[in-house]
């Protein structure tokens, strides 16, 4: 099982119900909003003002930016992080993986992005000694791809197996839209198409260094 070396960040809890829930959704709804029409990660004060709630009543249910942006990822990939399968088939696994996240990341594009923006900044602040709330930790993906790769596993040996899992993060997530969107421009559909084919390349060559003939799945 793969062991990250830094404690994921989890959302805060929502309460469960009342005035204190709505509050919650209030701000939470506010943050993305905020991020998806300006394209830039909000202070939690800033969320409060935008909510007209008060700065001392936000603090309480997100006190950084850190467990804000959390909290819209998690509302973002909720249902994608609690994705399970049965088939037995590693690959067509990898596959319905990706299928059912694609339109996650396309619904929630500019949230994933700032998700990612504030990683970026945070860990230059850390080097730089600056970093003054607590950071931003992702890695979900580790957990949800290494379910993914379960059938695949027996078939490889222990070294190839984490390389496939290590490549396979870099494919699964925001990043290939990022680089394919905004550098080669290409569209959400080609975008999907291309992290598919990487995927299978990645499956393909971990399979071949195992002695493993690849069986393609019933899409390709």
């Amino acid at each position: 099982m793969a062991r990250l070396k830094h404690k994921l960040s989890e959302p805060p809890v929502p309460p469960d119900r009342g005035v204190r829930a709505a509050t919650f959704k209030l701000l939470l709804d506010t943050a993305m909003t905020i991020i998806k029409e300006s394209g830039h990660i909000p202070s939690v004060a800033e969320c409060a003002a935008r909510s007209k709630v008060s700065r001392a009543t936000a603090y309480r249910y997100f006190p950084s930016r850190s467990a804000l942006v959390t909290a819209v990822i998690d509302s973002s990939l909720g249902p994608v992080r609690k994705l399970a399968s049965d088939n037995p088939n590693g690959r067509e696994r990898v596959h319905e993986l990706f299928l059912q996240t694609f339109p996650r990341f396309k619904e929630f594009e500019a949230q994933l992005r700032a998700a990612a923006q504030l990683s970026l900044e945070q860990w230059g602040l850390e080097r730089a000694g600056l970093l003054e709330e607590e950071p931003y930790r992702r890695g979900h993906r580790v957990r949800i791809l290494e379910h993914a790769i379960e059938p695949l596993a027996p078939l490889m040996r222990p070294a190839v197996r984490d390389r496939l899992h290590h490549a396979l993060s870099v494919v699964y997530g925001i990043e290939p839209y990022v680089i394919l969107k905004d550098i080669w421009g290409l569209r959400d559909r080609e975008v999907e198409k291309t992290a598919l084919w990487m995927a299978d390349a990645l499956i393909d060559a971990a399979l071949r260094e195992s002695d493993v003939k690849p069986v393609k799945t019933k899409s390709t």
